[in-house]
Order: structure tokens, then sequence, then C-alpha cells
């Protein structure tokens, strides 16, 4: 069989927390039933809660995956559409042995995937993950006979206790009286059902595009700031104070301000973690690409700041490790433990309005207090035999920058920063760089590409 990057031809793009792909070519009803039945035979006894973020294939593959787990003999609770951070939630407060979501994140609407939960409501991570992976495989699938089928459910309600969950967290009262005007983009995807609660009982006076969860995505799925042109202007038509834009599965958030502008993804985390650490301290996590704003927060507010390697499950590992307070990732993926330990949009819109209302000022006004930096991201082709040497070449060329090789390499320079990783799907390597200026991270971003064209 031939191959594509480090995948064979005609697999879906898997990793240790889930997989991907197109549906009726890479992702079939087979291969779903059999990843499920791949994370049941290595799960704790117990149940297994499924949803799905509203693409039209994901009830097709909510019914494998439901006839894979009872043909094993597992329980299942069919919760329907749901956000990905959702579903943390409703694995830990049904006490269900682990969960999946079906879901192709920010893919266009021809992809569907499968995240995978543990008991504990968070995104599987590595070490469970790889043994997934590795019974998917090369496993056989342990069939029960008649009398062993498992079973199956629905859950009516899979908002409230997620809901209940983030209001804790602000100040409802002083957000109420504030009666913001908000949009919410949620694009067809399942953002709506808990976006429209969440804003409803803050007081949002509410326009919502793309409510009704069908997958019909209105545009491109992932929230940047080109895919977003339209929203830009509705925005101001609105007279919105702020506008949230989700991705599909809702574990992301961009935000735009009061005069139209993309504030984008990186900001999200960033005025969260300077909201959070306005009223209690403690430390902070965000993984390697990050921006580094929340760690020139972190220094500013006096706490401990960690890196984390890329990927949601690597940050929540760190944050325990810790005892974070707050986390998250750059492509606007809050975490907060009080919550969840999943990346959760809906814990990015509550801070964000809880710290318009507790300062008084325009979202525009919290954006442009924090640090600012240009991100620049770029792809160089390099076969994956010769990465470890391009790292070495780099470390060796950029001799006054502080190292590290957590996830690939990262170069530190006061102000300014260089990460250069394999990717895990194509024999590139990613180069992104943070500079106060566009031109100081593309001259960085040009002089790796240039040193790794000589080997």
């Amino acid at each position: 069989m031939g191959r594509k990057g480090d995948y064979p031809v005609g697999e879906p793009i898997i990793s240790v927390s889930g997989l991907r792909g197109i549906v009726g070519e890479t992702l079939t009803p087979e291969v779903a039933a059999r990843y499920a039945a791949a994370l049941a035979a290595l799960a704790p006894k117990g149940t297994i809660v499924i949803t799905r973020d509203g693409r039209a294939s994901g009830e097709m593959l909510a019914r494998a995956i439901q006839a894979g787990l009872q043909a094993v003999g597992r329980n299942t609770i069919d919760a329907g559409v749901a956000a990905t951070p959702t579903t943390g939630v409703l694995v830990r407060t049904l006490g269900a042995a682990g969960g999946i979501q079906i879901s192709a994140s920010h893919n266009p609407a021809e992809y569907n995937g499968l995240k995978l939960f543990s008991h504990d409501g968070r995104v599987i991570p590595a070490g469970p993950g790889e043994k997934v992976l590795k019974q998917y495989r090369t496993g056989t699938i342990p069939w029960v006979t008649h009398d062993r089928l498992g079973t199956g459910q629905s859950c009516a309600d899979s908002t409230s206790a997620h809901l209940q969950a983030v209001l804790p967290t602000v100040d409802v009262d002083r957000i109420r009286s504030r009666r913001f005007n908000v949009l919410l983009d949620s694009n067809h995807g399942a953002g709506s059902l808990l976006g429209r609660r969440l804003l409803e009982a803050l007081g949002c006076r509410l326009t919502i595009l793309g409510e009704e969860p069908d997958g019909r995505f209105a545009h491109t799925p992932e929230p940047t700031a080109e895919n977003l042109s339209g929203v830009l202007a509705a925005v101001t038509a609105a007279g919105a104070d702020i506008g949230f834009c989700q991705d599909p599965d809702a574990d992301r958030l961009a935000v735009i301000d009061e005069t139209g502008r993309y504030v984008g993804e990186e900001y999200t985390v960033a005025m969260c973690v300077d909201h959070v650490l306005r009223q209690r301290k403690g430390p902070i996590v965000t993984n390697c690409s990050t921006s580094r704003m929340s760690q020139d927060l972190a220094r500013r507010y006096g706490v401990p700041f960690f890196h984390s390697a890329v990927g949601e499950a690597n940050v929540v590992d760190a944050m325990l490790e810790h005892d974070a307070v707050f986390g998250g990732e750059g492509n606007g993926g809050p975490i907060d433990p009080r919550v969840g330990l999943v990346r959760d949009s809906f814990v990015g819109m509550a801070q964000l309005l809880d710290a318009m209302a507790a300062r008084e000022m325009r979202i525009s006004q919290l954006a442009d207090e924090l640090p600012r930096y240009e991100i620049v991201k770029t792809k160089i082709a390099l076969g994956g035999e010769k990465v470890p040497a391009a790292l070495d070449a780099l470390e060796r060329h950029f001799t006054d920058a502080k190292s590290d090789r957590l996830d690939g390499l990262r170069l530190d320079w006061p102000g300014r920063w260089l990460l250069v990783r394999a990717s895990n799907t194509e024999p590139i390597v990613r180069a992104v760089a943070e500079a106060e200026t566009v031109a100081e991270a593309t001259r960085l971003c040009d002089e790796a590409a240039a040193v790794l064209s000589r080997l």
C-alpha cells in the first residue's frame, strides 16, 4: 500500500486522541465502529457517551458507533448534538467510562471524525491514546453473544450541567446589569445549543448566525479573519458590543470587537488569562506555539508560567501537573479547570463578558491593552528522516537563542520566538514565529528555511 506522510493512503488521519477522515472514503461506518470498539476494549467498565457536532454525517456515524459499542457489550448514552466541551462535562456528571465526540472540528463538511474522552471527562491523554490506537490497528474485536449485548439510551438534556458549571465562574448579576448586545456566529455547528442558553442567562440581547445545528456551514468553518469577513459586517450592523465566533464543535472561540475588527483567536486565551489573574493568582499553561501574551501576563502578575507540547491533551497534562488556574491554546481554546479540562468556547464567552462588565471597558480596549505581537506560520518541505538533523542545524545556527526540545525545537529571544516541529501527516516541518512586527517574524521563518535548504 502506498503512503502519504506518516499514514497509509486510504486510512484516516489518526492521532492518539482521535481520528479524522472524508466520509465514505477514509472514514466509513466500519472504521468508526472498530475505533469505538478499540476504546471500549481499554476503557474501565461502564457506559460510553456519544455526541456529535451537527454535520449531516454525524447521525449515521453515531448509529455505527452505538452498534459497535453495544456489539462488544457496552451500554451507550446518545446525547445527540453537543459541543465538545459539553461532552467532557457529560462524561463526568453521568459517571461514564468514557466518551466519543463525532466531529471534524474546523475541517470542511465532507470530513468527520472521532475524538475520544477518558472517564474523567478530558480528551484522552497520550499514554492511553496510544494503547487505543494500537488496539485499533492490531487487535481483534471481542464481539459478544446475543445475551451479553449492550443497551442504548438517550440523554434528553445535554446542556444544563455544562451551563451550571460555567455560571458560577463569573459575576452573573454584574453581567446581566450591562445588557450586552452580543452577536454569536455558531455557523450551523453545535455551539448555539448552549450558546443561546448561556448568553440569555447572562442577560444579553442576542443575535445568532447559523443557529440551526445542521452542518450546512455558511462559511468555511475555521474561525479565521479571512473566513469571517461576512460576520465582521454583521457585528457592526447589529450594533453589537462583541461578536463571538465558534468552530463547529465549539471548543474554539474567535472574537470580533464592536467596530467590526477581527480580534482573533490568539487574544481569546490571553484576555481570559488577564481577567482571571486579576481575581486569583496561580500558574498558567499554554502550548509552545501559543502567543507569548499569556506568558507576559503571568510575569506581570507574578505567577508561574509553563509551556506544554502542542495538543490539548498535553496542555491538560501540564495544567494538572502544575495545578494551573487557567490554560489553553492559541487557536481560541481556553481551559478553565473549574468547568472542565477541555477547550471551551463557553468559558471564553463568559470570562470576556465578565471582564467587560467588571472593568466597564469595551472589548477593543481590553484587547488593545495587551502586549502586542505578530505571528507568522509557514511550511518547509522536509522528509521525516531529516528532521533530527534539521533541528540540530537550526540550534547551531541560532546560537544566541535559548533552545528547548519540548516539542520540536523552540528558540527564544527577548520579545520573539521561533518554533520548528515536524508534521504528523505530511513530509514537512512547520515553522511558527512571533515577534513585535510581521517583518521580524517573517525573517525568522525565512532564515530557518534557508538553513534547512542546505541539508
